[in-house]
């Protein structure tokens, strides 16, 4: 393989940080172009000193002169703002992207990546949720590879090399049903923050771990599958695997299936992004068939975990609804994580915001971008922001 240049757009996240330890198992594969990140300045600082980019932002214009100071002495060339994120995507300098900023952060840089032709290795699921037509039609017409990270879709997109002209029947895309699988609603008008963001398999970020107690995790993924694999909604389901031990499965016309297992590790899908087509050796967790789990599945409980209903409505509808229900979503779970609302208030509000927001066929960008604004407005009255 020759030397990749890595640009992560959310190097401080869980994500970013995982992707920069395959980074350092791999020094002669990899080397860090670009680090960006929100509001730890302080992470990010010492990443930068560590990994020697070109290029850093912060987008936090509050923190520009503390990640600049500390810098003053390096090569490393600053740069603050949100649109500073966006316009270093449009650099030539790196030749591969890893998007792993949270929420609807993550769709311009990642369009204005596309733009320029680089290939993207997609953790923010947000993107496609929100303008999944537009992003993948980007990147058919410019025959630009986006390889998914999330570890399901990671699954899907390894079941499917080599499958390309044989028909899909369904896709499956495993659950482990979160730190509340089994409780229910009486139970649940009691959770704190603390307890929704334990996630029991998977070393996940605040808002993504919230994501998964409440099965909205799920709901988005299913809408991303819709666009990341050219599926129809009725092709895409949902079961609860607990052990998270089968990450997703393919089901194929002839009534054959693929599955991809491996242990709850997402340093397994970055690594198989970042060097893909090629697989490279690691030192990672191996599952051992000779002590295995008994491994189990089941149906989502629908009625207690609604938030899951919701993202099936938004995914069968289709236009700018999945916007709406990720901007919904998105302040819903700020709110809960800063001790606004309670857990089951979330789907409430975003069950309000989905019925409020005039609903549009065919969104333009334009579009998307105003109903998530509109949205983000409307469900911050209800959340006490």
């Amino acid at each position: 393989m020759q030397k990749k240049r890595i640009a992560i757009f959310g190097s401080t996240g869980s994500i970013g940080l995982q992707a920069l330890s395959v980074i350092d198992a791999n020094p002669d594969l990899f080397s860090v172009e670009i680090l960006t990140a929100s509001n730890n300045h302080e992470l990010l600082i010492q990443q930068a000193i560590k990994y020697n980019p070109n290029i850093v932002v912060i987008a936090n214009e509050a923190k520009f002169s503390l990640v600049q100071n500390a810098l003053i002495n390096t090569h490393i060339k600053v740069f603050t703002g949100e649109q500073a994120v966006i316009d270093v995507a449009g650099l030539d300098s790196y030749d591969f992207m890893i998007m792993a900023i949270v929420g609807f952060a993550g769709l311009k840089p990642t369009l204005k990546a596309l733009d320029i032709g680089k290939p993207i290795g997609l953790a923010n699921k947000e993107t496609l949720v929100v303008a999944g037509d537009l992003v993948m039609k980007t990147a058919y017409e410019k025959r630009i590879p986006i390889i998914p990270i999330d570890s399901e879709h990671s699954a899907i997109f390894q079941c499917l090399v080599g499958e390309g002209y044989n028909k899909i029947d369904r896709v499956i895309l495993t659950a482990s049903g979160g730190p509340f699988l089994g409780k229910k609603t009486n139970y649940l008008v009691n959770v704190k923050r603390e307890h929704a963001i334990q996630h029991p398999n998977w070393n996940m970020g605040a808002k993504i771990s919230v994501d998964s107690a409440t099965l909205m995790n799920k709901g988005l993924e299913m809408i991303e599958a819709r666009w990341l694999f050219n599926l129809k909604p009725q092709q895409i389901h949902v079961i609860i695997h607990p052990q998270s031990i089968i990450h997703s499965m393919v089901e194929f016309e002839d009534g054959s299936m693929k599955a991809q297992m491996g242990m709850p590790d997402m340093k397994v899908p970055i690594q198989y992004a970042l060097s893909f087509p090629n697989r490279i050796a690691s030192t990672f967790p191996r599952y051992n068939f000779r002590t295995p789990d008994t491994l189990t599945f089941e149906e989502p409980d629908l009625k207690t975990f609604r938030n899951l209903v919701l993202a099936s409505e938004a995914l069968n509808k289709g236009g700018n609804l999945p916007c709406v229900l990720n901007a919904a979503n998105e302040l819903a779970v700020f709110a809960f994580l800063h001790n606004k609302i309670g857990f089951l208030e979330m789907t409430e509000i975003i069950e309000k915001t989905m019925t409020k927001i005039n609903y549009i066929e065919n969104p333009t960008l334009d579009d998307y971008l105003e109903s998530d604004a509109e949205a983000r407005s409307f469900a911050a009255t209800l959340s006490n922001l």
